[in-house]
């Protein structure tokens, strides 16, 4: 399986130990994330350690760990999708464009969000954790 993962996942996987981090970590599943993603985490990284608890540091090292099944895609490979994406979700929350774009130009099975802005997508699959977890689990 292969999914777009907006900032939400990733920051829900920095936050505590769960579910979403565990996700993360499966060997045999590929996440892909607009290298827009890593300017914003890092924006919100003084919240997620004062939230988590952790240290810049301590983030930086889960980071580290869940970046093995991450990729992360240029803008330049999603800038020929981003005037559809704006179309699409622009409106909705621009700062959810280069997700979308990033969903429209790779092979993909979807984006994984939690946030209701994305439920009503039209021609992309939107995944909660809840679906990504019981679809692993159906394949063990």
């Amino acid at each position: 399986m292969r999914l777009v993962i907006d900032t939400g996942v990733l920051i829900s996987a920095l936050l505590k130990k769960s579910v979403t981090r565990e996700i993360l970590l499966f060997p045999f599943m590929e996440f892909l994330l607009p290298e827009y993603a890593l300017d914003e985490l890092e924006a919100h990284k003084d919240s997620i350690s004062s939230r988590s608890g952790l240290t810049r540091e301590e983030i930086d090292v889960i980071m580290s760990m869940l970046m093995e099944n991450i990729s992360i895609i240029p803008a330049t490979e999603i800038k020929p999708n981003l005037k559809k994406a704006e179309k699409i979700i622009g409106i909705i929350d621009p700062f959810d464009v280069p997700f979308v774009a990033l969903a429209l130009s790779l092979k993909n099975d979807g984006i994984w969000s939690n946030d209701k802005h994305f439920e009503n997508l039209k021609g992309i699959r939107v995944w909660k954790t809840s679906d990504v977890f019981n679809y692993f689990k159906s394949q063990t």
